[in-house]
């Protein structure tokens, strides 16, 4: 089981956006990233950090994953007790719901943003810009 950490960060909404996430497994850092992703929502980088981070640990052939986010909008609609009511958003909804479907073990759980402050440091970062 790898626990992935996943952070989106906007400066404006619409604005410049960055994403992060920390891959771990036995307790250690295997894989992380921040990237710039252009202007877009809030929402958007929070939803293509989730994309990333689940497609690279595909990629290392990890099937069984915890997924920990800030975003609350996130957790509670791919948990199914939100409705995407986004038309930009939604596509990316099904993309993510996608790559979900190819774990053998899936979760998701929406945690505090004192709790995830590697993931928003690197999105932060991709930003260019650092939250006090």
């Amino acid at each position: 089981m790898i626990k992935v950490f996943i952070d989106g960060a906007s400066a404006g909404n619409p604005g410049n956006v960055g994403i992060g996430y920390l891959i771990y497994k036995d307790n250690n850092v295997i894989k992380k990233n921040g990237i710039y992703l252009g202007i877009q929502t809030n929402n958007f980088a929070e939803y293509m950090a989730f994309i990333f981070a689940l497609t690279e640990a595909l990629g290392m052939n990890e099937r069984n994953v915890e997924v920990f986010s800030d975003s609350k909008l996130l957790c509670e609609q791919l948990n199914g007790n939100f409705k995407v009511k986004n038309k930009n958003i939604y596509p990316l909804f099904v993309l993510a719901k996608t790559i979900i479907s190819k774990f053998e073990k899936f979760s998701i759980t929406h945690i505090d943003r004192e709790k995830n402050a590697d993931a928003d440091k690197l999105a932060t970062e991709a930003v260019g810009f650092l939250v006090q």
